[in-house]
């Protein structure tokens, strides 16, 4: 028996335990999972940020730590943390991913806002571009990124994708290196890159000015990612027709931050997609069962890139 400790917020523990344990159990691993266990006992730690545990070197004989959040920002760079970290790639995260972006990158495709709002009796027959005509660009291709990506390739979207890292996708057109040239005419940008040094401020003025004028930026990654007083002025000038906004740099956003009151924004209070704890536990027991048989772990986070 492997002794795993759950540490995470209190809410979740009600919500995994008998979800982790029956998934273990499927797998053939045989747990005693708790949230109390002493340091020194434990093999295996279920993570997800929380003031009770920030330092890991106590836990001299654990092999690997678990994420339970896809995003890994806030724990990668600790430096008490020396055992293998795996990041949770969840089959029903990746699909809510996708039903959000795409929904939000149709509504803007079709002009739903305005539409929705004009019912003061004006008659105003504007058919939107076919998705043909409308190029998207998604800057980030992980699991997320591509997994949107092929979504909107199936629409008719001429869609590129970006990574800072080259990538082949069928049907995408995949570019690395400068953003810039990813983002050049785009009409709609997705942002679904994991926040590093490298990725912060990623949309800035410059990158902003490479879009076609009255283009959209969707925003369901990281709130950093973007330069927020960029993005005001790109709003203004009409070079940014609307941003749907669903993280931010604090969170919850602030009454007084200017997104709340700006008519060409849609602030949405960070549920483009949620860890869906039925399909996450599968993710969690195959990654024991692979530790326990000595094979690879799945999603092994790389300290160096911080994702």
């Amino acid at each position: 028996m492997i002794n795993i400790l759950f540490s995470a917020r209190p809410q979740l523990w009600d919500v995994y335990r008998d979800l982790l344990i029956e998934a273990c159990a499927a797998k053939g691993v045989d747990i005693n999972l708790g949230t109390d266990i002493p340091a020194e006992q434990v093999d295996y730690i279920i993570f997800a940020p929380n003031p009770t545990l920030t330092d890991f070197t106590k836990f001299t004989r654990c092999k690997a730590v678990l994420s339970l959040w896809a995003g890994v920002e806030t724990i990668a760079p600790n430096t008490t943390l020396t055992q293998p970290l795996c990041r949770l790639v969840d089959t029903g995260l990746t699909q809510g991913m996708v039903e959000w972006v795409t929904g939000h990158v149709l509504r803007h495709h079709l002009g739903m806002d305005q539409q929705i709002k004009n019912q003061n009796g004006e008659w105003a027959p504007v058919a939107p571009p076919l998705s043909k005509d409308r190029p998207v660009t998604i800057l980030g291709l992980g699991e997320l990124g591509a997994a949107c990506a092929k979504s909107l390739v199936q629409l008719g979207f001429p869609v590129t994708g970006w990574s800072r890292t080259p990538k082949s996708i069928d049907g995408i057109r995949c570019l690395s290196g400068s953003p810039a040239e990813a983002l050049k005419d785009a009409q709609i940008a997705v942002l679904l890159l994991p926040l590093t040094s490298q990725t912060e401020n990623i949309l800035d003025a410059d990158a902003l000015a490479t879009m076609s004028k009255g283009a959209f930026v969707i925003n369901p990654g990281r709130g950093a990612l973007i330069n927020d007083h960029a993005l005001l002025a790109a709003l203004n000038s009409g070079q940014v027709a609307h941003a749907t906004l669903d993280v931010f740099r604090v969170e919850p956003l602030p009454a007084d931050h200017p997104y709340w009151a700006h008519p060409n924004v849609t602030v949405t209070p960070h549920i483009a997609s949620e860890t869906r704890p039925e399909t996450a536990v599968e993710q969690i027991a195959e990654n024991l069962r692979r530790a326990e048989a000595g094979e690879p772990l799945l999603n092994l986070v790389d300290r160096t890139r911080g994702y």
